[in-house]
């Protein structure tokens, strides 16, 4: 039912999730067409979907509308390369604004020490 308006958002979605691991990326989406297509206002347009090395990490069985997208995004090469680098979280809120958050955990950077011995 929503797969066809993820699909209209999914080229966007895939450079925001590029950029993400530069800071957290927001996306406006058009209300409208998910009123359009789904139960009405009290669907509950709300939801969290984890990802983890190209995989959904997280159970979203509950929300038609994330399955949707996660089933768009996992079905686009382009997009599925990009999610296997790392850990995302997507997440849409009630004013139908898509964040997308690079979770990936960053490498600890260590200290070396170097003896240097007197000749």
């Amino acid at each position: 039912m929503y797969t066809y308006i993820w699909n209209k958002y999914l080229p966007v979605i895939r450079i925001l999730l590029k950029k993400s691991s530069a800071g957290d990326q927001l996306l406006s989406l058009n209300r409208e067409d998910f009123e359009r297509a789904g139960t009405g206002r009290k669907a509950g347009y709300k939801f969290v979907i984890a990802f983890t090395d190209g995989k959904v990490s997280n159970v979203i069985s509950g929300s038609e509308l994330a399955s949707h997208l996660a089933s768009a995004m996992l079905e686009d090469e382009p997009t599925k390369a990009v999610l296997r680098t790392g850990q995302f979280e997507v997440i849409l809120n009630t004013k139908f604004q898509l964040t997308i958050k690079n979770t990936t955990p960053q490498p600890v950077e260590t200290e070396t020490t170097v003896a240097i011995e007197a000749e």
